[in-house]
């Protein structure tokens, strides 16, 4: 008999926890509108970078107000060359992301593409030629200059990081 008490108490004391936390769960507000990814101001980052990179930093101008800046960085101090790096989702919620740096290309091009591989096949954006690489995440659009390689790449379509990349524009550095 004791044995059955304690089955069905513990029964009903998971149904009255279960009815509480439905309860919590229905009066807690819930947004799924809401985007829970941060928009951020890249300016001070850009200008930092503009200022102390070996390479003209290239920055988005004119790009549609629906495309949102949600990552920002610049590391002048890594060992395999100093990385300029501009996250964006576009109006289809696609990442789309500015990779700059004056280290070796091969490696910096599989790292910020995440393993994207060289197609053969080039894209034409604006006078520049840019080779295209595809991944299983990412793929990608690499600008190799000398002193420089750019990548434009991300989940969106090849047509929307060829309009990343035609709106680049590129300032020396120390902002010459």
């Amino acid at each position: 008999m004791r044995g059955t008490q304690t089955v069905r108490d513990m029964v009903l004391s998971m149904a009255v926890i279960g009815v509480v936390v439905a309860g919590i769960y229905l009066f807690i507000p819930h947004d799924p509108s809401k985007d829970p990814v941060k928009q951020v101001d890249y300016r001070v980052e850009l200008d930092t970078a503009r200022r102390a990179a070996p390479y003209p930093v290239a920055a988005p101008e004119g790009l549609p107000k629906s495309w949102r800046a949600t990552s920002v960085t610049y590391d002048g101090g890594n060992p395999d060359g100093a990385a300029w790096h501009l996250g964006f989702l576009d109006q289809d919620n696609q990442y789309v992301a500015v990779e700059q740096s004056n280290g070796r290309p091969s490696k910096f091009v599989t790292k910020v593409s995440q393993g994207a591989e060289k197609t053969g096949r080039t894209q034409q954006v604006g006078a520049e030629r840019w080779d295209r690489y595809e991944g299983p995440k990412y793929d990608a659009l690499v600008l190799e200059e000398r002193g420089v390689t750019t990548v434009v790449t991300g989940t969106a379509s090849y047509a929307q990081l060829a309009k990343m990349a035609a709106t680049l524009r590129l300032e020396s550095p120390g902002g010459r």
